[in-house]
């Protein structure tokens, strides 16, 4: 059997690459995962916190409000504090732009459109220059201009569309070109529609997402069809998960995104059943307390957790670590997809936790092995 399997293959849209700090965006980039945080700016020890959060999380890019002269005077504590690259979200008042690009943001979410004349763009492009900001334009269906609500009569493809293009025109007509852009929707037909249009229209990194999503359930069935569909298009160079929920929820939804549609690996993939009364064991809380459990693993591996021996065995040949419910408390591990050994009820969950931590390490150290191997000699 051929292992060439063409049914996977996602085409990825062209883009031209943009820097947001030290993180490329768009090209053949990995795509990127965003979130924002949702303390006060002007309060760094609490943004700090819920920064370091996100990061363990393995958010890629984190957004901070910047809405009063407060916010960009703590952002400067807070860029020097946080590991991944920051954007400076500013929506009207153009000077807490330059104050943010100056305090050393890496990115600024502004809308050229919406802030004035022509001067203040030509200000705000000078100190993203000066300052080595990207500018992410963020068009939104429940902010349109009013004189394309009045031509189109209400928020559709087409508009925000023409909203987008109108905003990177003012960058361009300044000579400025690292800009990424994003035309969202909370309505998933809406936003979709959109985004392919812009897709057609322009080279820049697009950056994806279906805005006001909803809660943890309904927000990430909403984003996963969403920006799911347009991944798997081959749309989007970076992305953020909008939930009512804690931002680092959102990072790891968009991660499990990503692996769903095997664009990033990160961290341990569960293969697990839904449970019925064949189970030998609790599939339901097992697999929940090892996800809690196995959060800190950023080791792309895989772990089968089958509650009967159905689809037990063959999920575990398909998975670096498994296990399958037995009888009388007894349940087969498999290792690399082979019967191994039997574990006990009351000894499988840390056990389990034991094996992936082991597999983990022993993949790192190979990694680690082979990069030694690959660098020339000195």
């Amino acid at each position: 059997m051929s292992s060439i399997r063409p049914w996977r293959d996602i085409d990825r849209r062209k883009s031209r690459q943009i820097m947001i700090g030290n993180t490329p965006v768009g090209g053949d980039a990995p795509i990127t995962v965003q979130t924002m945080t949702n303390t006060l700016t002007s309060d760094p020890v609490a943004t700090i916190d819920q920064i370091r959060r996100c990061e363990e999380a393995g958010a890629d890019i984190i957004r901070v409000s910047c809405p009063d002269v407060e916010s960009t005077a703590a952002l400067k504590r807070i860029v020097k504090a946080a590991r991944v690259p920051l954007v400076a979200d500013i929506h009207f008042h153009y000077k807490r732009a330059l104050e943010a690009a100056d305090a050393g943001a890496a990115c600024l979410r502004i809308n050229p459109g919406n802030i004035g004349s022509s001067q203040r763009v030509a200000e705000v492009v000078r100190a993203a220059k000066a300052n080595g900001c990207a500018i992410r334009i963020g068009v939104n269906a429940g902010s349109l201009e009013k004189d394309l609500l009045e031509k189109y009569g209400e928020p559709c493809p087409e508009a925000l569309v023409e909203s987008a293009l109108d905003h990177i025109k003012l960058l361009q007509d300044h000579d400025f070109h690292e800009y990424k852009v994003a035309v969202k929707a909370s309505d998933v037909f809406l936003a979709v529609a959109a985004y392919q249009g812009l897709a057609d229209a322009v080279d820049c990194p697009l950056h994806l997402g279906i805005t006001e999503a909803g809660g943890l359930i309904g927000g990430t069935v909403k984003s996963a069809i969403g920006i799911g569909n347009m991944l798997w298009a081959g749309i989007g160079d970076t992305i953020r998960v909008s939930l009512s929920a804690e931002p680092e929820e959102e990072v790891r939804v968009g991660f499990e995104i990503l692996k769903s549609l095997g664009l990033r690996t990160r961290g341990v993939r569960v293969v697990s059943c839904p449970s019925c009364a064949r189970q030998g064991f609790d599939v339901i809380r097992t697999v929940s307390a090892l996800e809690e459990r196995l959060s800190h693993i950023k080791t792309p591996l895989s772990l089968s957790v089958l509650g009967c021996v159905v689809n037990g065995p063959g999920e575990a040949r398909e998975t670096d670590i498994g296990i399958t419910g037995g009888g009388n408390g007894k349940h087969m591990v498999y290792l690399s997809g082979v019967t191994d050994h039997h574990v006990q009820s009351a000894d499988m969950l840390d056990h389990i936790v034991e094996l992936v931590e082991a597999k983990a390490a022993q993949l790192e150290a190979e990694a680690d092995a082979a990069a030694a191997l690959a660098e020339p000699a000195q």
